[in-house]
């Protein structure tokens, strides 16, 4: 045999094995004494890339996930994808860790340290995953087909539009950006949703200083220039005006002295309070911090047309209209349904909601195997007081007309996994245990209960129904979710593991989804953070600003961006932010 032939074969043997198996095998070979001393990965073979689905995978159900952002990366890392023919769709082929948009606005982080490109997150599966860099055009759910287009602007050749058939189809697109029709918003605000939106603010921020240090310019002029407005007092308004103010405090007043006394911040809400979703404690602070930074924050305001020039904006308590000049303005309030996905609402009888419903598994409400996830749809939670006399039938095992203490027990755990609200109400009202309700009319304890006794006792359960916020913890476990119910499909088919079936018989196949809150974070700038623990704790200033250091330090998506962002905040205690304009 011929060294080349020798090679040729081990070559092909080689790229059978993962990478830390070749390494092995290379240490070995060095070791003992062998002539290699260095390899390069071959390129996989074209074929195995191919886009034509081989005999095997036509026997696979073919799941398709529309988008790459917290729900869908979510539920393709955790996803048995040797079980499926698995293609992802995604007009942008990176995913981004979108909690620190606000810190890249202003050179805290950069831009490429919080995105992972999603090509490099299914490689890590085998290469079983199929990627398009694509946008979603329209859902055929009639047909189980898509409409997809490349929508990046350039020369190449080659049809820009396709289609695809699916057998489940993973909405996970987000959302856009709710103007409220508001004149001028899309022309002259900018938005915070996408890194390209970040990166925008930034380079305007430095264009704003660069203009207003120009010989010629009156001082107004200067102010108007520096004048920075923010809509929407959530999480993202009130971080982006507090890393803002950081940034020009810490870095931009030591390179533009001259107009370091003309800056001004204002945060315009709607409502009585920013951050109005936090504890009211977090809410005061928050105001309070601002209020000692130089932020203006005006509460009560909601804003009725943006210009190039001037904001203007209404006054609720005095009914007054106003107008104010600005440099910058940043719309955050809210989101809203994407185009094609208001088309889909239509087609399966959803025109008349405002967002996509799903139930509590999330499977989209009047079309089979299509689930959503994420900012993009909504949990219609199924009201209890809609099944209470099936509720009743299925505890009464002995058809007496009444409900014992026992009966009523041999049921609660079903009823609270179908029903979650009914566990709210509970502790709302400070009671342990759905037994607490069984009591008459003047509180005293009872051995058993009718129908009309039984409403009584939950008929005030389904004031407690609430809509999940649109946060990325929300979407990254339902993303977890759905992954592991499509990983027990089979498995449970014929041993459903959820609660029982009131309205009918036997038990669900999976047990609903359920929202576990973690917490949540509002940086509020100069090294303070306030956060909402579970367990109804509280805690700000600068010990809480570490601690979400090390949160979002650990919740980045790989090693490299986790890597990439502490750097990046090193260097920034350090060197300062970069203020240049690229």
């Amino acid at each position: 045999m011929t060294i080349l032939s020798f090679f040729t074969r081990a070559s092909r043997a080689f790229n059978g094995y993962p990478a830390s198996a070749k390494l092995l095998l290379l240490c070995t070979l060095s070791l003992s004494g062998g002539g290699v001393v260095a390899y390069s990965e071959a390129q996989v073979d074209a074929s195995k890339t191919s886009v034509q689905v081989n005999e095997k995978d036509c026997k696979k159900k073919r799941v398709v996930v529309l988008g790459t952002g917290w729900a869908g990366i979510s539920f393709l890392k955790d996803l048995d994808v040797s079980a499926y023919d698995v293609q992802v769709v995604s007009p942008r082929n990176y995913f981004a860790f979108t909690p620190l948009l606000p810190s890249v606005t202003c050179g805290t982080v950069e831009a490429r340290s919080i995105v992972e490109p999603v090509r490099n997150i299914i490689k890590k599966r085998n290469g079983e995953i199929q990627f398009w860099e694509a946008e979603c055009m329209k859902i055929d759910a009639a047909n189980k087909k898509l409409l997809c287009r490349y929508t990046v602007e350039n020369n190449l050749v080659g049809n820009d539009e396709f289609s695809l058939e699916y057998d489940y189809l993973v909405l996970a697109v987000g959302a856009q950006v709710n103007t409220f029709n508001t004149p001028g918003v899309l022309e002259n605000c900018h938005f915070l949703k996408e890194v390209e939106d970040a990166q925008k603010i930034r380079r305007t921020v430095i264009d704003c200083f660069e203009k207003a240090v120009l010989p010629g310019l009156s001082e107004e002029e200067r102010r108007i220039n520096l004048h920075f407005v923010i809509v929407g007092g959530g999480p993202t308004g009130v971080e982006f005006a507090a890393e803002l103010h950081d940034f020009v405090q810490e870095d931009l007043v030591n390179l533009y002295p001259s107009v370091k006394d003309m800056v001004k911040i204002t945060v315009i809400q709607s409502g009585d309070h920013i951050l109005n979703m936090f504890d009211e404690r977090i809410s005061s602070f928050a105001e309070q911090k601002f209020r000692r930074d130089g932020i203006e924050v005006q509460t009560g305001s909601r804003v009725i047309s943006v210009s190039d020039k001037e904001i203007t904006m209404k006054l609720k308590a005095k009914g007054e209209i106003c107008s104010v000049p600005h440099g910058l303005v940043v719309w955050s309030t809210g989101v809203e349904t994407r185009p094609f996905v208001k088309d889909f609402m239509g087609q399966i009888g959803q025109a008349n909601r405002r967002v996509l419903a799903t139930d509590e598994w999330l499977r989209v409400k009047g079309c089979e195997d299509v689930y959503a996830l994420g900012d993009c749809a909504t949990i219609n939670q199924r009201k209890v007081m809609e099944d209470i006399a099936a509720i009743f039938k299925a505890a009464d095992k002995d058809n007496s007309g009444f409900l014992t203490v026992e009966e009523f027990k041999d049921v609660i755990d079903d009823i609270l996994e179908r029903y979650p609200q009914v566990e709210h109400y509970l502790k709302s009202k400070h009671l342990r245990d759905v037994t607490d309700l069984m009591k008459d009319s003047e509180g005293n304890d009872i051995d058993e209960v009718d129908i009309e006794g039984f409403k009584l006792a939950l008929c005030q359960a389904d004031s407690q129904v609430k809509n999940l916020p649109a946060t990325a913890q929300v979407a990254a476990q339902q993303g977890a979710y759905l992954s592991k119910c499509f990983n027990r499909k089979s498995k449970w088919k014929d041993n459903p593991e959820g609660p029982r079936r009131f309205r009918g018989s036997g038990r669900h196949q999976f047990h609903p989804f359920q929202y576990k809150h973690l917490g949540q974070f509002a940086p509020l700038g100069g090294e303070q953070a306030a956060a909402e623990l579970p367990g109804d704790w509280v805690s700000v200033g600068r010990s809480t600003q570490w601690l979400w250091y090390s949160v979002y330090a650990s919740k980045q998506v790989s090693w490299r961006t986790r890597v990439l962002v502490v750097s990046d905040w090193t260097r920034r205690f350090i060197f300062g932010r970069d203020s240049s304009r690229i």
